[in-house]
């Protein structure tokens, strides 16, 4: 009976473990459906305030203590201002120049700023395994940034600095293409990472992460009443279908999610199924949108691929490398001492059958 009961919950694991990243993925993709009928600021605010309402409140009744003191609500104000409007903005106005699929790429590439600004400024070391993450994440970025032109020219030996294509017209299509502005929601999701460790120094991680949304979401509002129209005018109940899953899913039960392996100490396996967010985003937008990457890009999303896995798991890797450096020796100096008659007597019944 005991056996019976707690097989549900261990078949069930694995899928609950992935499925923030499997949420964060499609969100995505969902976004990406809407964007066509509404405006990103007024997405981005839809985003972040329900979904940190639905926090905040299940933060309350699991009896999670609200900030106090004025450093708590600075250290959470700081937070929403990075990783509510900074990055969710950038990703929503990035969100309209790029795919869903490329876009969850550059954007899950935040663990190579992360793990930099945690080498800087709390003195983590990165290691061999991590640098050399870094170095596949730096090739794979200006793959997926830089648009095919540029590297095939650069490739040719065809770069010329006098030619006007690679003026203003270049520059103009480097920032318009979408890549970069993923890239600078990915750096605020990195900073806004850092400051989650300051900010749990003063405040429940969960209240302040619901806090911090709500505070990030209002001002977004403001700015697309202030620069954006007809917000909600061309939405219809697919789309907003669509915003409340990647509202639901894809904020509120993703974090949920999230911080409940995290504090059960499963940080290892979350980090290690990072990459998993992007796969997510390139299969369902390619499923649903139709979105298709060109070879190069295609390069560039293995490279960063790779490179969010060496990251995340260099202490591991380098365990593992340790321990087989180690290991070989000792069996060595086993051998020498116990195995050399063994390998006489082993080889006596080759030589009986030669013979015979």
């Amino acid at each position: 009976m005991n056996t019976e009961s707690t097989k549900p919950s261990f078949l069930f694991y694995p899928l609950l473990l992935i499925s923030p990243f499997f949420f964060w993925g499609t969100a995505m993709v969902a976004m990406k459906g809407v964007m066509p009928n509404t405006t990103p600021l007024f997405m981005a605010g839809v985003r972040l305030v329900p979904a940190g309402a639905l926090v905040l409140a299940t933060a309350i009744i699991s009896g999670k203590p609200q900030p106090k003191g004025w450093q708590a609500w600075l250290w959470i104000a700081l937070f929403a201002l990075v990783d509510g409007v900074l990055f969710q903005g950038f990703l929503a106005e990035g969100l309209v120049r790029t795919g869903a699929g490329l876009g969850s790429v550059m954007i899950d590439s935040q663990p190579l700023a992360v793990a930099l600004m945690a080498w800087v400024l709390f003195s983590e070391t990165i290691g061999l395994w991590g640098f050399l993450g870094l170095g596949f994440g730096i090739a794979g970025i200006s793959l997926l940034g830089l648009p095919d032109e540029w590297i095939m020219n650069l490739l040719q030996g065809q770069v010329s600095l006098d030619s006007a294509h690679l003026g203003s017209d270049l520059v103009h299509d480097l920032f318009q293409n979408g890549q970069w502005l993923m890239l600078l929601a990915s750096l605020s999701m990195a900073v806004g990472t850092v400051l989650m460790r300051y900010v749990s120094r003063h405040a429940d991680p969960i209240a302040a992460t619901g806090w911090h949304m709500i505070l990030g979401g209002l001002p977004l509002f403001a700015l697309s009443a202030q620069y954006e129209t007809e917000q909600f005018v061309h939405l219809d109940a697919s789309n907003w279908l669509a915003m409340g899953y990647s509202t639901i899913f894809g904020s509120a039960i993703a974090y949920g999610v999230f911080f409940y392996f995290a504090a059960s100490g499963s940080l290892t396996s979350l980090s290690s199924l990072t990459f998993l967010t992007p796969v997510f985003a390139l299969f369902f937008s390619n499923l649903f949108l139709g979105e298709m990457l060109s070879q190069i890009q295609w390069m560039g999303v293995g490279l960063t691929l790779i490179s969010i896995y060496l990251i995340n798991q260099r202490d591991v890797l380098a365990e593992k490398f340790q321990s087989m450096r180690q290991v070989p020796i000792s069996e060595a100096l086993q051998l020498d001492q116990s195995d050399a008659p063994i390998q006489e007597t082993a080889q006596l019944p080759v030589k009986v059958a030669e013979q015979d």
